[in-house]
């Protein structure tokens, strides 16, 4: 089993949806996940809390249906329940190979400007190969995003991630890129055009527990986020594993 708990906080982060932009301070980024056997895992993510400084409004679609008229908003996360499944294990003459389905629920109300009331469902083929020090792992898959102005429109969209983490003698250093592409000819529904992060960062385990830190940037000329995250991670023996 592994438990994560950590914090992020982003500069210029705007919500298309809201209307709403500002300063955004996300934790404790809880996050549980559990092996099922040998070949299974079961996630559960974003069980934390976000509260937004805002610097600036804007007309948006929904930007009448929020509530918080003050310089500040905070609501909980939409949580994220997923499943991973291990298809073909890693050799030294190929790659592992897994999938992953996860669902995203409609905790964060959009009456607070932080979250859109929608679900949306993703689903992704996992590869990994490890290299002497160096540990390669992508993924490519359908992401299912729901129009938060529309109860019957969605769009689909190409989800991408890529990592590398060198482990050096004490510190491993890692780097990262995910997002999706927008696969709607003209303009997507609101919140569902083209994004990606990159993230760069390092790793430094202390017995069962490890710790973490990095910093992150959008991708894409649209988006201005920028920020730092940093936790830790617990692994340990779970009873649904044996």
């Amino acid at each position: 089993m592994l438990i994560e708990a950590g914090i992020s906080h982003t500069w210029t982060e705007r919500f298309p949806v809201s209307g709403l932009e500002g300063h955004i301070l996300r934790g404790p980024l809880l996050g549980i996940s559990s092996g099922m056997g040998s070949s299974a895992e079961l996630q559960v993510d974003g069980l934390s809390w976000s509260r937004l400084a805002i610097n600036d409004r804007f007309e948006a679609p929904l930007s009448g249906v929020v509530q918080s008229n003050g310089s500040s908003t905070a609501s909980v996360d939409d949580i994220v329940i997923g499943a991973k499944v291990r298809l073909l294990s890693e050799v030294q003459s190929r790659p592992s190979l897994g999938l992953r389905f996860a669902t995203r629920l409609p905790n964060a109300g959009n009456e607070k400007g932080v979250g859109t009331d929608t679900m949306d469902f993703f689903q992704s083929l996992l590869v990994g190969k490890s290299i002497r020090a160096t540990r390669l792992v992508g993924n490519i898959g359908l992401g299912i995003l729901s129009d938060p102005t529309r109860g019957d429109r969605q769009n689909d969209v190409l989800t991408y991630g890529f990592s590398i983490v060198h482990t050096t003698r004490r510190v491993a250093i890692v780097a990262d890129v995910n997002g999706w592409i927008n696969t709607r000819p003209g303009t997507p529904p609101p919140g569902t055009d083209t994004r990606g992060t990159a993230t760069f960062g390092f790793r430094y385990p202390v017995g069962q527990v490890r710790l973490d830190g990095g910093v992150y940037t959008a991708l894409t000329s649209a988006d201005e986020r920028t920020g730092v995250t940093g936790g830790l991670t617990w692994i340990f023996a779970s009873v649904l594993g044996q």
